[in-house]
This record gives C-alpha cells, structure tokens and sequence, in this order.
C-alpha cells in the first residue's frame, strides 16, 4: 500500500497542522476503505436513524395538537400512536445496525495498523533498537491503536449523525417556520463551534505536554525495572523513585492545567447553549401567543433543541478526543515512515541450499563517520570449517556477526556467502541459514521450553530435548519443579548466566542451520561445564561452517584458523600451533591466560 509522506512530530507547544491532520486520515483512509461495502452500509444506517429520530418530534407535535382542548380526542389517529412507537424503535434498530456493520471494520483497522507497526518496528535496524526507549515506543503503539478505534467511533457515532440531524433539522424549520429558527440556530451552532475549536487548538499544546510526560515517566519506569538488579546492587530505589518523581511532578502540572482549561471550555460552551436556547423558546413562545404556532409547535421546537443540544453539549468533548487520537495516531504512524535502514533489494534473491562457505573482502565498517571499527579485514571461512576470532575487547570481534547477519551493510568491501553479496539476497533467507549464540543471551519472559523452541518453532518435544541434552541442560530442567515449563522471568533473570547460556546454546542447535556463529559462547560457564559443552560444540562444528568469536583462547586451540584482530585489523593469522611458534601477539595472550589460570588453580 502506498503511504502518504513523512509526518514530521510538530514542536511541543504547538497544534497539529492541518496538513498533518489530512496526512494522517489520507494515511488510515485505506484501511477502512477496504471495507467500502460495511462502511456505505452503515452510513445508510446512520441516516435512517436520524431520520427515524427527527420524525418523533413531528408526530408528537401532531400528537399534542390532537389533544389539545377544543379538538375530539377521536380525532388522534391511532396510527400516530403505532407511528411513534415504530419510529422510536427504529432509531434504535438502525442505530445498532450500524454499529454491528462497523464493529469488524474498527477492529479490524485497528488490528491491521498495530500489526503493521509491530512488523515495521522489527524490520527496523538495530541502530534504531539501540537508540529507541522501549517504554516511550510501546505507550505510543497502545494509544495510537486506541485511538484509532475513538478516532472511528466518534466520527461515526458523533459527528455524522450530528450533522446529518442538524441539516435535517434546520430543512423543518425553513419549510414548517419562518427563516427567524433557521437563523438563531445557526448563529448557536456556528458560535458554539468556533468558540470550542479556538479554545481546543489553544489547548492541544497542554494535551500534547501530558502524553510527553506520561511517556517519559512510563520510559523511566520501564528502565528502572528492567533493570532492577542493577538497582538493588547500587542501593539506588530512592534515586529511581525520584527520577521517576521529576517527571510525574512535570505530568501532575500539565494534567491539572489540562483539567482547569477544560472547566472553563464547559463553562463557555453551557453560556452559549443557555443564550441559544432562550432565544428559539422566547421566538416560538411569541408565536403561540400570537396564534401563529401551535402548543404542539413550541413542543416540536424544544424537542429539536434538546435533540440538537444534547449531542451538540458533546461536541466540543468528541473535537478534543479526536484532535488527540489524530495526534496520537500520527506519533504511531511516524513509527512507519521510520528509515528501514537496511532494506532487501528490488532484485533479492534466496541464498541456495546447500554447504555453504564465508568471504570478507576488504571489509571496512564504522559505525558512525567518526568512529572506525573494521579496516580492511579479509579472510574465508570454508565449507565446513571452523574459524576463530581473537583479540583484546574492543578489537571488533563481535562486530563481524552484526555484519554477517546484515544488522548492518559495510561502509567498504563486500561479505559473501557462497559467492553471493549479502546486499543482494533476502534478509530472511541469511537468516534463516545462520545461527548465533551471543554473548548476553536474553530470553522470552516465558518458559524454558518455548525458549529453545522459539530456534525452531515448529520443533517436536521430543527434538526440543535433544537439544537440551546436547547443551548439558536436560538434566538441569527436570530436577525443577515445573521442569520445561518453568517460565525464565522478564529477560531470563530467574535463570543463571550459564544456565541462559546453556539454553541459548540449546536453541541454536535446534535451529541446525549451515552456518554457526558462537560469540562468547561459554563465557558465562564454570570450566567443568564450559569443557563439556565445548566439546559438544566442536562435535556439532562439524560440517557446519563456524565462526567462533572468543576471549579465552584455549577454547579455539582445535580451530582450522585462528585470526588476531587489533583495533579493527587482523594482526595475525594461522593455526594454534604456528601462532604460538610465531611467538607474537597470540603467544603473549596465550602465557598470559595460561598464568592466569594456573594462578587461579593453585589458589587456597
């Protein structure tokens, strides 16, 4: 579907443009218009309510003239009787008609937006999810989908009938009255509505300050428990809460100015109710007293008033809530005309099945233009073989499993995958073909058997315990109460370091793919485990190509090639053999780490 261009955010203290508002209904227009039949026939609905709804006035002005002193009460037709009765029960049928014709249409608008934005925000690159505030995004994606459907709900059941009963309305009093009704509702109407659009717009920056404070309290709220350890480790809840604090205190002053200009906005419009009002009752009480209109007439008037006011008293509420909604809906909008940095090329193709092997050529990367981290960095991983990272932190080692999962594309050189430019195939079938275990493994707030199947989701029970044997945590999960089932809490934090490692390990041998990336794969281990496991990777190694990124040498001695990067670039490749006999960069890491652990060994 083409969508309509950016929609900038306008500065704080400032109305949403009108350009913006038609942007954003140009936008949410194809949504509902996909269900063109449902939304005309509820329309048609709509209006036989309102017609139904203007005829009980006039026969019950028929009604009261029938009764009236001086007339035989035989000549009231008990057709008006069975009329009005009919015409009331119609104004509910077609109204509920129309709402049960429009409920999937909403829904089903609403549904399809956030399902939209949800796909969109997963497409986006990581530079986006890096720098985004999860609890500021999340709060804009709810009130955006809520308000789509209030967006819906008060067009259609508000303002519609609204005006389809005014223009009804003011047509009897042109043909039945003289043209003084027609004027003095009108001069009503068109004072109310200005007065409630001025004062609206005056206040859509104060709406606009509320919803910016709520969603930076609810951001910092949200980072402060995701990060609760972290918390308590520092002895910092009393901090937190005061953050927290300085951004409720900035939402408590805007929502009660929001609150204050709201009384005097109801203020306003009831004065002009009350002065529209007086004016029709005082013309049609000199009519009747003048003989020139009937008791039923001044009854039929001050029907059509309540008829008209009562829906008219909501209108300045129903202006406000969809202003915000439009406001709201564009926030999430914006969402979508997010850069999708890294996109699949008109011509992508499928990466072949099959073995597969790995090229960098001449790689170079930076993440920003001032800050370089690969410098032409070449080398191939074969089909089937194993290549090992190494080097000091922040030498870019991590870097390279970014770019062959194309979380990035490279400022210079190119990565193949079987003679294929990454940049020419599609982002789902690369993926698909590899699999990672990362360093900080974070897990589903769900169970531990949904989290190794989520490698492979369509996995058997029985295939979701092979892999766990493999990773050395069968044993583990069945001596837990709940066993696979236990849920791993917010982020996998009820689970260990090496027990998330594990299940991570556990999901990327499930998914089986042709390439392997094992980043820090055992850092978090005890050496006991970290040996068993290390050896049950090196057996899973083989006939995959693998790519091992690792700080602890003695975790690569048996790869194929072993590569020493320093701030960006290879120093040195080779076996563990020729690399220690070269007696460079490796063979100092080496005696380094072998001391270390030696010293840890021979401690009390």
């Amino acid at each position: 579907m083409r969508r309509a261009s950016a929609l900038p955010k306008p500065p704080a203290g400032q109305p949403l443009a009108e350009s913006h508002v038609w942007l954003t209904l140009r936008t949410l227009f194809p949504y509902l218009w996909r269900y063109r039949l449902r939304v005309l026939l509820a329309l048609a609905c709509l209006v036989g309510a309102k017609v139904a709804n203007v005829g009980v006035p006039l026969i019950f002005k028929e009604m009261i003239d029938g009764l009236t002193p001086g007339q035989q009460v035989l000549a009231l037709p008990a057709l008006l009787l069975a009329l009005y009765g009919a015409l009331r029960f119609s104004s509910s049928l077609f109204t509920e008609l129309r709402e049960m014709l429009f409920a999937r249409v909403t829904q089903r608008a609403v549904r399809q937006v956030a399902l939209e934005v949800f796909g969109h925000l997963h497409a986006l690159s990581l530079r986006f999810h890096l720098e985004r505030q999860t609890g500021g995004v999340s709060r804009d994606i709810e009130r955006g989908s809520r308000s789509i459907s209030s967006l819906i709900s008060y067009t259609l059941y508000s303002i519609l009938p609204t005006l389809v009963e005014i223009g009804l309305v003011l047509g009897i009093l042109f043909v039945k009255y003289d043209i003084g009704f027609v004027l003095i509702t009108l001069a009503s109407l068109l004072a109310y509505i200005v007065f409630t659009v001025k004062v609206s717009n005056w206040r859509i920056d104060i709406r606009r300050q509320v919803n910016e404070s709520d969603s930076a309290a609810n951001t910092r709220a949200v980072d402060s428990l995701l990060n609760y350890e972290t918390v308590k480790y520092f002895n910092n809840e009393a901090w937190e809460t005061r953050r927290y604090d300085e951004q409720m205190i900035k939402w408590e002053e805007a929502a009660t100015r929001s609150q204050t200009t709201l009384a005097m906005l109801n203020l306003g419009q009831q004065a002009i109710i009350a002065l529209g009002v007086t004016a029709m009752m005082w013309r049609a009480a000199d009519g009747v007293v003048d003989g020139r209109m009937t008791i039923g007439d001044l009854v039929l008037v001050n029907a059509f008033l309540i008829q008209l006011y009562m829906p008219l008293n909501f209108l300045g509420i129903v202006y406000r809530e969809i202003r915000q909604a439009l406001t709201d809906i564009e926030r999430m909008f914006n969402l979508l005309k997010e850069n999708r940095e890294i996109a699949d090329a008109p011509d992508a193709h499928e990466l072949p099945a099959g073995p597969l092997n790995v090229e960098f050529t001449a790689v170079d990367f930076a993440y920003e233009p001032d800050r370089q981290i690969l410098r032409q960095v070449s080398f191939t991983i074969g089909t089937g073989r194993t290549l090992a990272v190494v080097g000091h932190s922040g030498a870019g080692k991590s870097t390279l499993s970014r770019l062959l999962y194309r979380f990035y594309d490279v400022t210079g050189g190119a990565i193949r995958i079987s003679g294929h430019d990454l940049r020419s195939l599609k982002q789902s079938s690369l993926r698909a073909a590899i699999g990672i275990v990362p360093q900080d493994t974070v897990l589903f707030n769900d169970s531990i058997f949904y989290n190794i199947q989520y490698g492979r989701p369509e996995a058997s029970r029985d295939e979701v315990f092979a892999a766990a044997r493999s990773a050395q945590l069968h044993d583990f999960i069945e001596s837990l109460p709940q066993k696979y089932e236990t849920r791993v809490g917010e982020r996998g934090l009820k689970l260990s370091g090496g027990e998330k490692q594990r299940v991570a390990i556990a999901r990327t041998l499930l998914k089986n793919p042709p390439i392997l990336i094992f980043d820090e794969a055992t850092s978090a281990l005890d050496s006991a485990t970290e040996r068993a496991i290390q050896a049950q990777l090196e057996r899973v190694a083989i006939g995959h190509t693998t790519l091992v990124i690792a700080h602890r040498l003695s975790t690569v001695m048996n790869a194929d090639e072993i590569l020493v990067m320093n701030d960006g670039r290879i120093v040195e490749r080779g076996n563990h053999g020729e690399l220690l006999a070269r007696d460079g960069q490796y063979a100092r890491m080496w005696r380094l780490q072998q001391q270390e652990e030696g010293n840890v060994d021979t401690a009390p």
